[in-house]
């Protein structure tokens, strides 16, 4: 959509003095570069240009190097962060030379393309060198996790590094907190599930906006043992956490301490599941909730899965302590299987865990080795391959003359191993300031972008795009959901999104918002967001855009041309003829 302004009156908020930006401010030619990246993007977002532009065409949006230009004047302090487009050029061939956008999940790293390589070349080596870069695999243990955590298991040298390096990352104690390592998410939820005391803790409280399968499994575990479970509300539209209902979820009552008059709380109220920002809408929780519940004598589960890379650093867990911790790895160390998680417990804790029965889930890490061509599937239960990449390096003196020894032998006694996990190692290089500033600039970009992209109908406008959580594109997570909307005003399923979206080389993800209190008045929104059920549950489906340390410009460019191309009221039906003219037959999209 054009402007009325003049070129030679054009201003830094025009792109090419044509028209104006729809997501971004005010010109400021005179910037104080000393100002923070907080109030920078604050400032931006307040001095939107209003009324806000907005674009009815796809083919009326600006070119990427006029969008990045303009962006790069807005936010100036975003050139700080350029380390992280070269680490992404030199070492993340899939993301940069693929022409892939990957925005389908949200954790702490991706996993580095050159590693693969190296591995590669160093594997095909008739004579491998000292510091081959080698697959790990991970093998099933047949253990009880309260035993193994109070008598200790056999650790090999590249077990031990590798829960080192883990527990650095995530800025954990290992004189505070031990640490397995689980197969995924689901098992280490599932582990703590099967060995938490319900009998004399018996309530679970979890603060959850979206259906989560791992925490949906402990809480089915956790009934099995007869514990009460209960969800937090959300308030509709904001989803902030409903305050009243879940401070009566938490709050002890309190009884007389005999002759002395004074009360105290009820201890072992059971487990609170927390975690500190939501992975599908970018809502983040105050840090009150672990005190209030602390307080009142509930355990406290961290689910840091969430939080992106160097997030930990923000959590002082010296002042929280919490009993548990759960992080994940996927796509950390690899492509598919793509990685592992860990469970961390407070040693303190371990002692009044119950010995349980159901063991699986607990992993060791292993050399490499092939599967025989026979691979039964009962073999697959207890052998999965994922690709680690560590580098393992083992020499040894043998009569005066230095030989490598081979990398499946394990022998700590004999053996030096070193460790590089090159997505970790690139997150500590970047740092927490430079990757949170960094990704805020970029998602106050989509966001607004996003919301410009009007549907045209009859003369009537109506937003193709609506967003979920919290309004302040400043104080969330790195992740945004929403939906997009035809011209009629009807929900584009989102798996259909995700799939056109997949077929443009962008990962999108998908998820159910649940546990939304609607307020009375807010019938017709209900209505409008087109509540749907999940078995019993009742939600909202949305397609989920998660960002990480290394999104960059263009991936969020590329994110609003796509969403763009449904302005377009024949888009859909396109892609279907497409598909049928290139494969000589119909194909739904």
């Amino acid at each position: 959509m054009k402007s009325h302004c003049n070129k030679k009156d054009s201003s830094p908020t025009c792109f090419n003095g044509c028209f104006t930006s729809p997501f971004l401010n005010q010109p400021r030619a005179e910037r104080d570069h000393k100002i923070s990246p907080q109030k920078e993007l604050i400032n931006a977002t307040i001095s939107l240009v209003s009324p806000n532009p907005q674009f009815s065409n796809h083919e009326s949006l600006p070119s990427l190097s006029e969008s990045f230009s303009c962006f790069n004047t807005i936010y100036p302090q975003y050139s700080n962060t350029n380390f992280a487009d070269i680490i992404r050029e030199e070492e993340y061939f899939h993301l940069s030379n693929l022409n892939n956008v990957c925005l389908d999940y949200i954790g702490h790293a991706l996993f580095s393309f050159t590693q693969l390589q190296e591995h590669a070349s160093t594997s095909s080596s008739q004579y491998p060198s000292v510091s081959e870069s080698t697959l790990f695999s991970i093998v099933f243990k047949n253990v009880n996790l309260k035993s193994h955590l109070l008598n200790g298991g056999l650790e090999s040298e590249l077990e031990s590094s590798m829960r080192e390096r883990i527990m650095k990352f995530m800025n954990v104690c290992e004189d505070d907190y031990s640490m397995v390592f689980t197969a995924n998410q689901s098992s280490a939820f599932k582990l703590l599930a099967d060995a938490y005391p319900f009998k004399t803790n018996p309530n679970l409280v979890s603060v959850y906006d979206f259906e989560d399968e791992a925490v949906e499994a402990m809480i089915e575990r956790s009934r099995t043992k007869g514990a009460r479970t209960f969800a937090a509300e959300l308030l509709w539209p904001s989803l902030e956490v409903q305050s009243t209902k879940l401070r009566k979820m938490i709050m002890s009552k309190k009884k007389k301490a005999g002759s002395q008059g004074r009360t105290q709380h009820l201890k072992g109220s059971g487990l609170f599941v927390f975690p500190l920002q939501s992975k599908v809408t970018g809502s983040r929780y105050s840090y009150m909730w672990m005190n209030l519940a602390r307080e009142n004598g509930w355990h406290i589960l961290l689910d840091a899965t969430a939080l992106g890379a160097k997030d930990m650093e923000t959590l002082g867990l010296s002042m929280f302590q919490p009993e548990f911790l759960i992080c994940s790895f996927f796509k950390v160390f690899g492509n598919n299987p793509s990685g592992f998680s860990c469970l961390f417990l407070k040693k303190s804790i371990i002692p009044m865990l119950e010995n349980s029965s159901k063991n699986m889930g607990i992993v060791s890490l292993v050399p490499f080795e092939k599967p025989s061509q026979d691979f039964s599937s009962t073999d697959e239960e207890s052998f999965r391959l994922t690709s680690l990449q560590l580098y393992h390096a083992s020499t040894s003196v043998l009569e005066g003359e230095k030989h490598t020894k081979s990398s499946a032998e394990i022998e700590p006694l004999h053996e030096e191993i070193k460790i590089s996990c090159k997505a970790l190692d690139h997150a500590d290089k970047l740092g927490l300031v430079l990757i949170s500033s960094r990704g805020k600039y970029l998602i106050n970009f989509m966001i607004n972008a996003l919301l410009s992209l009007q549907q045209s109908h009859a003369g009537n406008f109506h937003s193709l795009v609506k967003i979920y959580g919290p309004k302040d594109e400043f104080d969330r997570g790195p992740v945004v959901a929403f939906n997009v909307f035809d011209w009629k005003g009807d929900k584009i399923d989102p798996f259909l999104v995700q799939k056109l979206a997949a077929r443009n080389n962008i990962s999108l993800g998908c998820g159910f918002l649940k546990n939304i209190c609607f307020a009375a008045d807010l019938a017709e929104e209900e209505k409008w967001n087109k509540m749907e059920l999940r078995g019993k549950k009742k939600g909202i489906l949305v397609v989920i855009a998660s960002l990480s340390f290394l999104t960059n410009f263009e991936d969020m460019y590329r994110l609003w041309v796509f969403v763009a191309r449904f302005l377009d009221a024949d888009y859909l039906e396109k892609e279907r003829w497409r598909y049928k003219a290139l494969n000589q037959k119909t194909i739904e999209v």
